[in-house]
């Protein structure tokens, strides 16, 4: 059961952790897969972030860059748009006030 909750909450807030760190410097699609392995509960596949990064093009949240790389072929590399950090700042301020009320749910089960 604790895998399937985790897994539903990692869809939901996937596509933001994503465009978090892309706020921060432009990123080719491995090196995120491998920033969210560094992080419990965020492990997720090259197979879930590509169509992702893809879909956050479509939408205009990200742009993309062909660069060389010294390590092999060249690498697509995404930044984040205005119109996605608009989208960013819409979900720090939705998911704050969710985490709020759930927490509160949580550790006193509704009763103040």
């Amino acid at each position: 059961m604790g895998e399937g909750v985790g897994a539903q909450i990692r869809k939901g807030v996937i596509e933001y952790c994503v465009l978090a760190m892309l706020t921060t410097r432009e990123r080719y699609g491995f090196e995120l897969v491998r920033t969210l392995g560094e992080h419990d509960g965020l492990v997720t596949s090259e197979g879930t972030i590509y169509p992702l990064l893809s879909r956050l093009k479509k939408d205009g949240h990200v742009t993309t860059t062909w660069r060389e790389s010294d390590d092999g072929p060249p690498r697509k590399y995404y930044a984040i748009t205005p119109q996605g950090k608009r989208r960013l700042a819409a979900f720090r301020l939705e998911w704050m006030r969710f985490r709020s009320a759930v927490d509160a749910l949580l550790n006193d089960g509704g009763t103040r």
